[in-house]
């Protein structure tokens, strides 16, 4: 609250809000803000507010209470769509009125945020020296009689990004490498699917089409570093029973650098051109654990979704929520971190719009939690990239196992391993080894019989014969 004037629930409640984070000149001018390279005042950013779908045409407090008399409520300066009512008692009223007021709040806060960024982008290199100096277990918190000691800490922090298919994971992967790694005319590494270019009506029109990622795919931050490392993954599938079975082998089994991801959905054809893929490819590497999950959704198509008004275009935002509520993508308590891309062709009150939605329907604060990274290379959006990494490898620090723990985690992920994936071996090996011993004792019972038969006598060569005495033997006298 700001001067004794209480948040409202529509246009006047944010603008309110927003002239509290807008300072104004001595000369009474309002300052223009810089966000994300866009300049918009009060006046314009009122202008948007004024554009959106008020409480059924009427923008004044007198409107809503008109309509929360009738039974039908609309809010207009989020712009967010909350439902209609019917015989609304005054009980309910209340509640809703408390509930619209929360979240055109939260809207405040989030909007409030992007101010705040500028505010932050000196300390910008102190930030990114805190990430460049990170070393697995570093940043564990010595609470509950435990230390680092007690936790197994892995040689390399593993960062997972997950996806649906065009939400930006490579693009973001190749954003942070070439940001840390002080490379600004270096190669991509992630190899790019496809880019979105904004028409209208929040159509993206595909100007570079590809494959995809069907091999996972290591980058380690910065490049030849061990601290940690980015893992780019297959996109989600519009099947939830596909993506579950997906996650659920990288979140208990771990990951590999080059193994290729199938599904039983894959056509045929795609079958056939993913084993021409993997003659190529080199044995997976070394087993590695996730120590945390970032969550990347395309900012067009959450906001497409969520104004499409039918079930035909909701299925973005029930993918996303399906495979971000499963339990095996959270550590304790933390759940994944959701990152926002293609922001840069939105305007800021679509993209704040998306972040207070995204926090309602996955249960995350939009503030801390849900980044907004538009593919823009200027101070505030490598900021708010340095503050994801930070908030990823704290929480992944303060989520490692135990030593009892991992002791009988890799006991029973070495015995699922050879079971799943050496069956074949080791049923060989034990019929030869059935054949070696056949063979062997065979050996033996020849060997034993031949040593137990009678020998004749010596001969007796120190034996002297008369052969004058035996010669009629051969000469045939008497």
């Amino acid at each position: 609250m700001r001067d004794g004037v209480k948040l409202a629930v529509c246009k006047r409640g944010l603008v309110d809000a927003y002239h509290n984070i807008v300072e104004t000149s001595p000369k009474g001018e309002l300052r223009r803000i810089s966000i994300a390279g866009r300049l918009k005042t009060v006046e314009e950013h009122a202008t948007l507010l004024e554009e959106r779908p008020q409480l059924h045409g009427h923008g004044d407090e007198e409107g809503l209470n008109t309509k929360l008399e009738n039974g039908s409520v609309v809010s207009g300066g989020c712009g967010l769509n909350f439902g209609e009512f019917r015989d609304v008692s005054p009980r309910s009223s209340s509640i809703f009125e408390s509930s619209e007021r929360q979240r055109c709040k939260t809207y405040a806060e989030v909007l409030r945020s992007y101010e705040e960024l500028q505010s932050q982008i000196e300390r910008l290199e102190e930030a990114k020296n805190k990430v460049l100096s990170y070393t697995p277990g570093s940043l564990v918190e010595n609470v509950g009689g435990l230390s680092s000691s007690t936790y197994v800490v892995p040689q390399t922090t593993s960062l997972l990004l997950i996806g649906p298919k065009g939400s930006g994971k490579s693009s973001l992967i190749n954003k942070i490498s070439r940001f840390l790694d002080n490379d600004v005319f270096g190669s991509e590494r992630a190899q790019v699917s496809r880019i979105y270019i904004y028409i209208s009506s929040l159509i993206p029109y595909n100007l570079l089409s590809g494959d995809g990622t069907y091999f996972l795919h290591e980058y380690k931050i910065p490049r030849g570093s061990s601290s940690f490392c980015l893992y780019d993954t297959r996109s989600l599938s519009d099947d939830p029973s596909e993506n579950v079975k997906m996650t659920q082998g990288w979140m208990t089994k771990g990951v590999r650098h080059g193994e290729l991801v199938r599904r039983q959905s894959d056509s045929e054809e795609l079958k056939a051109r993913l084993r021409c893929k993997a003659r190529w490819s080199c044995s997976p590497g070394w087993v590695r654990p996730v120590n945390f999950v970032i969550f990347v959704v395309n900012g067009l198509s959450v906001l497409e979704s969520m104004d499409g008004g039918d079930e035909t275009k909701n299925w973005y935002l029930q993918l996303i929520a399906t495979t971000f509520n499963n339990p095996l993508l959270s550590f304790k308590d933390d759940k994944p971190v959701v990152v926002v891309t293609h922001g840069d062709l939105l305007s800021l009150s679509e993209r704040v719009r998306i972040r207070v939605y995204l926090g309602e329907l996955l249960g995350v604060p939009p503030t801390r939690q849900i980044y907004d990274i538009p593919e823009n290379d200027d101070a505030a959006t490598t900021l708010t990239i340095i503050n994801m990494l930070n908030y990823c490898l704290e929480r992944a620090d303060r989520n490692l196992p135990g030593q009892d723990v991992e002791i009988k985690h890799m006991f029973g992920l070495a015995i699922r391993l050879i079971w799943k994936n050496d069956v074949q071996k080791i049923i060989r090996a034990m019929c030869l080894t059935f054949v070696m011993a056949g063979l062997l004792i065979m050996a033996c019972q020849t060997y034993g019989s031949r040593s137990h038969r009678p020998r004749p006598p010596p001969i007796d060569l120190s034996m002297k014969v008369d052969w004058r005495a035996i010669r009629h033997m051969w000469l045939g006298d008497e």
